[in-house]
């Protein structure tokens, strides 16, 4: 502080008689001071109760007032020249604030970080807490958007470089917007007008929103044009009905399985897609995929193409290794329907699940479902669940390794057939007390019925794989001879499970029978029962009972007694086709068999070459349709796209 402002503090007497020289004698300052004039203080003596306050500001103002006095007005440019250049040069910085705990004392200090770190501790025990508590209350059907495109899965495996994304490629106007399930192809026309749509029904019981699909008139003529194409024999018709109504949903579906039969999967899955594009453009605004709380109710007709596709979708994404996409697919087809599941997801859905490394999602729906639908007695959720429970824990001794091995012992106690069938798949060969015992044979095959045999068969072709990972095998084998120990024994558990199965599997459902057609597996068949015979449609395969049927297949002359659609419709490719001349009493899927000897076996030989040739020419034909089909005649194809464009 300087001394002008202690004497002006203390009321020195001086001050004023200094104050009056000052203003008396400006020549004599101007020569002491360089030439430098002082500014003028006006004093207030009731200014100086707040002189206090006001200390530090006009102390500094005085410092700098005494500057401009010893420094002469030419000088001080100089200065203020030079700290210009000066500036200029350094870098600008941001001042530096010294936070509040800088002016604490050391104990003050000590409690704070002992504060803080309670506090960061509690945080992430907070958020751990919260992620559990929202996991909890997510619902096992809940269905994540992001995981519906496998080509998001394929860039978490092989990296975004490697996956060449369809988004970024050249594109022509009028491009189909992606959507959630589906990303359109270059080749594919603007959808349009449809008369496609989607109408809300209401919500009728557990907080569900129910809707149905519906066809305006246009559509409703194409559909029955569809239908009369299939009973006209006449592939030709289809073609027609596919070149003219590019999403035509039915007729896709129809093709799609055509072009599988001659193992063009490429052209196939494109197929299924497209008609999928079109069912998800129709969607309502309030029909959200992500709850898993919206219905279709599976017996009105125009409701079925949307499971039909999703089911063929999600082989075909599993196909390709996707199984994080596939386990979301079949959760959101579970979703559409789960008190009746039409088409049987809940056999597929465990194998996806352990596929993806879901284990804690698969458990949570086996102790969810276990009460209502009593899944422990299907074979794959038996053995999967304990599969899920292995799979959780290293260590030996941990919990879920004796719930892994205790869920195992009960599912090849209930299920014996089982065992020798999955290790024959995977090609090992079983001890001499296993191969011999009775409970794993003779037992076996003498007390499972034709309904369980499809299960198992179904589980056995679908998961075999599962069980050549490391450390399954054995630990199979160690529980194996465990069952075979409280087999000899005469465990109670064993004669329940017996009269289980005895009772129990005695037909099949019709939803398996649908899981069974659409899943398509060559070991496995569909033994149809009495009320399921007639034709299977590959578009609506084994309709319900009850079904809401809006349109009916138009009756032809039967000249086929004994033949369905697809029968018909194959043998109208044969070059010795005669549609009067009655259809043989053999089914048409038999010509895809092994004949017998001799003359019947030469003539269902060059049965099945003709066939094949028929449907092989009537594909090129199509593939090339399909094919040439762009959106604009002027759009290159990305071989005329240099490699090293930009765009």
């Amino acid at each position: 502080m300087s001394s002008r402002v202690l004497r002006k503090l203390q009321g020195d007497k001086d001050f004023a008689n200094d104050q009056q020289n000052d203003n008396s004698d400006p020549e004599s300052d101007l020569e002491s001071t360089g030439g430098a004039k002082k500014k003028q203080l006006n004093i207030n003596r009731y200014d100086l109760l707040n002189q206090q306050s006001h200390s530090e500001s006009e102390v500094k103002e005085d410092d700098d007032h005494e500057t401009e006095a010893a420094n002469p007005p030419e000088e001080a440019d100089d200065i203020r020249e030079s700290s210009r250049r000066k500036k200029k040069k350094k870098k600008k910085k941001k001042p530096e604030f010294k936070s509040w705990s800088s002016h604490r004392s050391s104990e003050d200090n000590l409690e704070l970080e002992k504060n803080e770190q309670s506090a960061v501790a509690w945080e992430p025990a907070a958020a751990n807490y919260s992620k559990d508590l929202m996991g909890a209350r997510k619902p096992i059907l809940h269905v994540s958007r992001r995981n519906l495109n496998p080509n998001n899965e394929l860039k978490r495996k092989f990296g975004s470089k490697v996956v060449q994304n369809e988004q970024s490629k050249r594109r022509g106007r009028g491009y189909p917007k992606p959507t959630c399930l589906v990303s359109p192809k270059e080749n594919w026309l603007p959808i349009g007008k449809l008369g496609l749509s989607m109408k809300l029904v209401g919500n009728l019981h557990h907080d569900c929103t129910y809707f149905k699909y519906e066809h305006n008139t246009n559509y409703q003529q194409i559909q029955k044009r569809f239908l009369e194409a299939v009973e006209s024999l006449n592939p030709d018709n289809i073609v027609a009905i596919i070149n003219e109504h590019p999403y035509h949903v039915d007729t896709l579906i129809q093709l799609s399985d055509l072009c599988k039969m001659s193992e063009d999967l490429q052209m196939a899955a494109q197929l299924n897609e497209r008609a999928l594009y079109c069912l998800e453009c129709a969607f309502h605004p309030l029909f959200n995929m992500a709850k898993g709380n919206c219905r279709l109710d599976y017996r009105r007709q125009e409701n079925r193409a949307l499971f039909i596709t999703l089911f063929k979708h999600l082989t075909f994404v599993g196909q390709r290794a996707c199984y994080r996409t596939a386990l979301e697919i079949c959760r959101l087809l579970l979703s559409l329907d789960p008190e009746e599941d039409p088409l049987g997801v809940i056999l597929c859905i465990d194998f996806y699940a352990l596929r993806s490394m879901k284990y804690e999602w698969l458990i949570c729906a086996y102790e969810e479902w276990e009460p209502v639908r009593n899944v422990s007695q299907l074979p794959n959720f038996a053995f999967s669940v304990a599969m899920a429970y292995f799979q959780l824990d290293e260590d030996p001794e941990s919990e879920n390794k004796l719930v892994s091995n205790d869920l195992l012992q009960k599912a090849l106690i209930m299920f014996p057939g089982v065992l020798l069938p999955l290790l024959d798949k995977c090609s090992v060969q079983p001890d001499s007390r296993v191969s011999s015992h009775p409970f794993f044979t003779t037992k076996a095959m003498m007390s499972q019925s034709p309904s369980l045999s499809q299960l198992i068969q179904l589980y056995i072709c679908r998961n075999y794989h599962l069980w050549k990972e490391c450390g399954m095998l054995d630990w199979l084998e160690r529980n194996v001879h465990v069952v075979l120990d409280r087999v000899d024994e005469c465990d109670q558990f064993v004669a329940e499970c017996e009269e289980k199965r005895k009772r129990r599997y005695q037909k099949t459902p019709r939803n398996i029978l649908r899981h069974i057609i659409l899943s398509d597996m060559k070991e496995v068949k569909a033994t149809l029962t009495e009320d399921s015979e007639g034709p299977i449609l590959s578009y609506d395969p084994l309709p319900p009972l009850d079904s809401v049927n809006l349109y009916v297949r138009p009756q032809q002359p039967k000249m086929y007694e004994h033949s369905n659609v697809f029968t018909v419709f194959f043998r109208s490719l044969l070059p010795n086709f005669n549609i009067n001349e009655p259809a043989p009493a053999v089914d048409g899927l038999q010509l895809m068999n092994d004949a017998g000897g001799g003359e019947e076996a030469e003539g269902a030989a060059a049965a099945r070459v003709d066939l094949a040739r028929s449907v092989t020419s009537l594909l090129d034909a199509m593939r090339d349709l399909l094919a040439n089909v762009r959106l604009q005649p002027d759009i290159p194809n990305d071989a005329d796209v240099d490699e090293d464009s930009e765009d």
